[in-house]
């Protein structure tokens, strides 16, 4: 199991609870999603795995290792996170900021194999190599984003909302992404919002419900036998057509 989540919980001050006895894995090459409204503490879930947050309870393996032991920073610096709303570096190129994706990878041969790899994946990319990141549309950020964390090659990519605010084209886009990083083989946990696109890629959903609590979890065929969970949705979760 690439990833363990145990009973986790995660507070802020003394009586915010973000997330309530959650307990999530992924296994190798799978694409595991986390949905729900906003304010559910899907956000929260992802910071907690990347060791950017405490826990209040529970606790989080990769690979075995503990989030926040000594041990974890060899296994942190596998792990690519996409926040949301990206956090490209606006002050860089798109060029510079596609090889600081690759920044601890001593074999720079990889490293320009990888970044032309990407190219390949988001050819508005290789068309805006030396354009500022700044001036890149939210889309085209977005794309950035993502393709620096794949430089990496990583044991495990942890994506916050990456279609949260973008053009309905742009959204099919990222979603045929995700779905074609899935058929490679690539261990993804993915926060969306929208949970009918998530399920449609995904292996498995863990569906959470403020506040920060596993409402249900399962494939969509799973999810679908759970009431509070369709009418948590709002919608059947076999209309998504996952592939199960």
């Amino acid at each position: 199991m690439v990833l363990h989540i145990d009973d986790v919980s995660v507070q802020y001050g003394a009586a915010v609870r973000a997330v309530q006895g959650c307990t999530l894995e992924v296994g190798e090459g799978q694409l595991v999603s986390v949905i729900g409204q906003n304010g559910a503490g899907k956000s929260t879930l992802l910071k907690a795995v990347m060791g950017l947050i405490p826990l209040a309870g529970g606790s989080i393996r990769v690979d075995d290792v503990q989030v926040g032991s000594r041990a974890f920073s060899p296994v942190r610096s596998q792990l690519s996170y996409v926040p949301e709303r990206g956090g490209v570096f606006a002050n860089l190129s798109v060029g510079e900021n596609l090889r600081l994706g690759g920044v601890a990878c001593k074999d720079k041969a990889a490293v320009a194999a990888r970044i032309e790899r990407e190219l390949e994946r988001f050819p508005v990319l290789r068309k805006y190599w030396g354009r500022g990141a700044s001036l890149l549309s939210g889309g085209e950020q977005q794309q950035l984003a993502i393709a620096r964390a794949l430089i990496l090659d990583p044991r495990l990519l942890l994506l916050d909302e990456p279609t949260l605010g973008l053009a309905p084209i742009i959204i099919d886009l990222i979603f045929d992404v995700i779905a074609g990083l899935r058929a490679e083989g690539t261990t993804i946990l993915l926060v969306e919002q929208n949970a009918m696109r998530a399920l449609e890629v995904s292996d498995r959903a863990y569906v959470l419900q403020a506040p920060g609590k596993v409402l249900g979890a399962g494939t969509a065929a799973e999810l679908q036998d759970i009431p509070a969970v369709v009418d948590y949705l709002g919608f059947a979760p076999s209309e998504a057509g996952a592939s199960q």
